[in-house]
């Protein structure tokens, strides 16, 4: 018989995972696992300077509603987005499919 359907998944964002999932089951959720977000563009992030984005990444994953969030992602880019536009790339790119079951 197999699998039908699948309501929610959360993935780690590999290149053409969430793809194939909407392929084949279209009505699917999928959300990006957030420390699979932040790890994919960490390699990136200088070493002496890994504390301080952490920090600043906290306030993006942690803020109580997505306006919020929306809103320190765009602090974390006036911070850090001239040095690491990558970052800020991947989180806008990946938005929606961060936050898609947060308040």
């Amino acid at each position: 018989m197999g699998l039908e359907d699948i309501l929610i998944t959360v993935t780690d964002n590999l290149n053409g995972f969430t793809d194939t999932i909407k392929n084949v089951f279209p009505e699917s959720t999928t959300q990006i696992c957030v420390v699979h977000q932040i790890r994919n563009f960490y390699r990136y992030v200088v070493w002496k300077e890994k504390k301080a984005f952490s920090t600043d990444l906290k306030n993006i994953y942690n803020a109580p509603t997505k306006e919020l969030a929306a809103l320190e992602l765009n602090l974390f880019e006036q911070k850090r987005g001239s040095k690491y536009p990558y970052a800020i790339r991947s989180w806008r790119n990946n938005w929606y499919a961060l936050f898609c079951y947060s308040i």
